[in-house]
């Protein structure tokens, strides 16, 4: 069995549904109201124990009753939280999520500041254990730490590149597979063209890099050659969570041992398919569904 670790925050998402995102301030009616558990990390998790993976979640969450429902959803897809750090008296983080009729959303985040950001506490956990590592940018520490230790096991490491506040770049640098969004690939090199980012970005790292592009599929570089991947068209419900669930499939993919090709279309698939159901993580396939449906895709 692929054996993955994904190394992050975990959030409540608290989703409105509404006809149309708001342009400026006032008072609007949300058409359909949810609550789900979301992060870039732990919704990989997900993804990746849907499709068949044994999974850890290693992060950190407070004692309240927000942490707690985080915890018992990420169980309830079998996904082991044994390395999780609860801290006392503390706050969970959360978001707030504005969904369009097209799908598209704002997110305000709130991560909690109760959480302290320290990761020394990872060297306690064996990463042998796991064929890859993955690991998002909203815990910079745990992020360096994990794939500091993961590279001296000989670990496969994969790395959300979204954008944060801090600098990436030694993140890139730990990464045997750097994903970038388009906001993270521009806000890491300060250039928006993809192609001469992707390169820039690049010369950071040994590994690979590539950029995810929502419906426009994916980009990457083999051989300082762009690759592209394009996207599946499906009828979008809601985007929340499709690229942290990409990260997820990719991780899968690649621990599964599929060429770069093969894996970032079969995690286009499992996205895309995410996209047709609301929430972050309701619409997210099974291996078998997948493979059904990349079957039938052109």
């Amino acid at each position: 069995m692929i054996r993955i670790a994904c190394v992050g925050i975990t959030v409540m998402d608290r989703i409105y549904y509404v006809a149309g995102l708001p342009t400026e301030g006032g008072k609007y009616v949300a058409k359909h109201y949810t609550e789900v558990g979301g992060g870039p990390a732990a919704t990989a998790a997900v993804a990746a124990a849907k499709l068949g993976a044994q999974v850890d979640f290693i992060g950190r969450t407070g004692d309240d009753d927000t942490g707690k429902s985080l915890l018992a959803e990420l169980e309830s897809f079998c996904i082991n939280t044994r390395y999780t750090r609860r801290y006392s008296a503390a706050k969970s983080s959360q978001s707030a999520i504005l969904v369009d009729a097209q799908g598209e959303r704002i997110i305000v985040n709130y991560p909690s500041p109760d959480l302290l950001p320290d990761a020394t506490w990872l060297r306690e956990i064996d990463f042998s254990q796991w064929d890859l590592v993955l690991a998002d940018v909203r815990w910079h520490e745990g992020a360096k730490h994990a794939f500091t230790l993961a590279r001296q096991a000989g670990v496969m490491t994969l790395l959300d590149g979204d954008t944060t506040p801090q600098d990436i770049s030694e993140l890139v640098t730990l990464s045997d597979h750097a994903v970038f969004s388009e906001p993270g690939l521009a806000k890491l090199t300060g250039i928006t063209d993809t192609h001469l980012a992707l390169k820039k970005s690049q010369m950071l790292t040994s590994g690979h890099v590539y950029v995810t592009r929502g419906a426009q599929g994916c980009e990457w570089l083999a051989d300082n050659q762009l690759q592209k991947q394009s996207g599946f068209s499906v009828d979008v419900v809601d985007t929340t969570g499709a690229g942290d669930v990409f990260h997820g499939a990719l991780a899968f993919s690649l621990a599964s041992g599929l060429a770069q090709p093969e894996a970032v279309r079969f995690a286009s698939g499992v996205a895309a398919l995410k996209c047709t159901r609301p929430g972050g993580r309701a619409g997210i396939p099974d291996y078998d569904q997948t493979c059904s449906f990349l079957s039938l895709a052109v």
